[in-house]
């Protein structure tokens, strides 16, 4: 006889089971949801740049016949012509923030608009040169009025820059030197190009590193290792330090590189080289694990009717079970890399927390990576540097979304169904 009040039982707890996985679903999609809307807010307008127009009396005495001089003489020049065009500010707090109009890039900008342009040193010129910090906030509309009167900015300023915009001699635009340019110490200037080839270089080395070992390494443990009992209890052995190594927290593969590639080898600090050679080691238990799951998952049938026809092992390893779990092989590749492309203390061990201000050239030059050059931003005291950082996070966000996203496409394309 059915007993319906157990059988009640068991469908109302099925139900709640199904109810409680919607809910942690829905918990988890919000969370994602806030953040990236949070970052969004604050970041989506770091990728544009406010520029403001400047009459600027090209000097000869300042920057010479030919304007051969620095950008620093030219930077005094911007200076000047500010101060001249709002002569009514006074007191030392007032005329910082009209000299503060333009930022700290506005010397270079100006010495390459006159090479480039081939301006006549002694006349006067009408330059697009980027705002500083304040008026770029209030050109942008990442701050109004009140929110500089709460910033305590003198009201006569804050009308300086109000007459500025209404003129015309502003300016807004996609920033697309932010992808360009190297880090800076001025925040109106200061890009992510160098910390985007420096990730570029060190995630390449660390798969040219990681992706063979670690599928080499599943290879042998899986498909070529003896099974006899006197080898059972060093399997055991290597399969139980793969497992921990995956677990070790990054910092102590940093502490590692630190110790063994720069103090015993004497590898180039904050190079590429180093930090790919980390990541490859923090990487390495992940490809290992994730290709051994892959290789488990094809039948063994498919090796016994390759040995059947006259293969070797090795011939029916490497041309039938391999290309069969390689799905799964690159899939936990790709996870391992996007991984290390988030990684910032191994990468802070080794000294890429280091300001640098060129691009790297090569795997052994001078470098930093993305998740840095945020750690380097988010500890700035200046203002602008704030909307840089969420920029760059959401970049960063953006690459290991689409990391991920390649890593499940690869896997429902290739994978084969037994």
């Amino acid at each position: 006889m059915i007993d319906r009040a157990a059988l009640r039982r068991r469908r109302s707890r099925e139900r709640a089971f199904i109810y409680a996985g919607r809910a942690c679903i829905f918990c988890a999609a919000a969370f994602l949801f806030f953040l990236a809307g949070s970052v969004g807010m604050q970041g989506w307008r770091g990728f544009l740049h406010s520029s403001v127009r400047v009459d600027v009396f090209l000097d000869p005495a300042v920057v010479g016949e030919e304007g051969e001089k620095s950008a620093l003489s030219y930077r005094r020049l911007v200076r000047k012509a500010l101060l001249a065009e709002f002569s009514d500010a006074s007191g030392r707090l007032e005329k910082k923030y009209v000299r503060g109009i333009a930022g700290g890039g506005a010397g270079s900008a100006l010495r390459e608009a006159v090479q480039k342009h081939s301006f006549r040193i002694g006349g006067t010129v009408s330059v697009w040169l980027p705002a500083g910090a304040v008026a770029e906030s209030y050109f942008k509309g990442a701050a109004d009025e009140e929110a500089l009167r709460a910033q305590l900015v003198p009201e006569a300023h804050i009308a300086r820059l109000r007459a500025l915009a209404e003129s015309g001699r502003t300016r807004t635009e996609f920033n697309a030197g932010f992808f360009t340019r190297a880090d800076s110490r001025n925040a109106e200037t200061a890009g992510i190009g160098g910390a985007l080839l420096g990730s570029f270089y060190t995630l390449l080395l660390t798969f040219a590193v990681s992706f063979p070992l670690g599928v080499s390494a599943a290879l042998y443990l899986e498909m070529f290792a003896p099974r006899g009992r006197r080898w059972r209890r060093w399997l055991d052995l290597a399969e139980i330090n793969i497992n921990n190594l995956a677990a070790v927290p990054s910092v102590i593969f940093g502490l590692l590189g630190l110790a063994v590639f720069l103090n015993i080898f004497n590898m180039p600090r904050s190079s590429p080289l180093v930090g790919g050679l980390v990541l490859s080691l923090m990487t390495l238990p992940t490809v290992i694990i994730s290709s051994r799951a892959a290789l488990k998952g094809v039948p063994p049938s498919l090796l016994s009717a390759a040995m059947s026809l006259g293969a070797t092992r090795m011939q029916g390893v490497f041309h039938h079970v391999l290309p069969a779990a390689m799905p799964g092989v690159l899939t936990g590749a790709i996870i391992g890399m996007a991984q290390a492309l988030g990684e910032t203390a191994p990468l802070l061990m080794i000294g890429m927390v280091a300001f640098i201000a060129d691009a790297p050239s090569g795997l052994a030059d001078a470098a930093t990576a993305l998740p840095v050059q945020i750690f380097l931003w988010a500890d700035s005291p200046e203002r602008g540097f704030g909307e840089r950082t969420a920029a760059a996070v959401l970049v960063l966000l953006g690459f290991l979304i689409a990391m991920n996203a390649a890593a499940v496409l690869l896997r429902r394309k290739m994978e084969v169904k037994w």
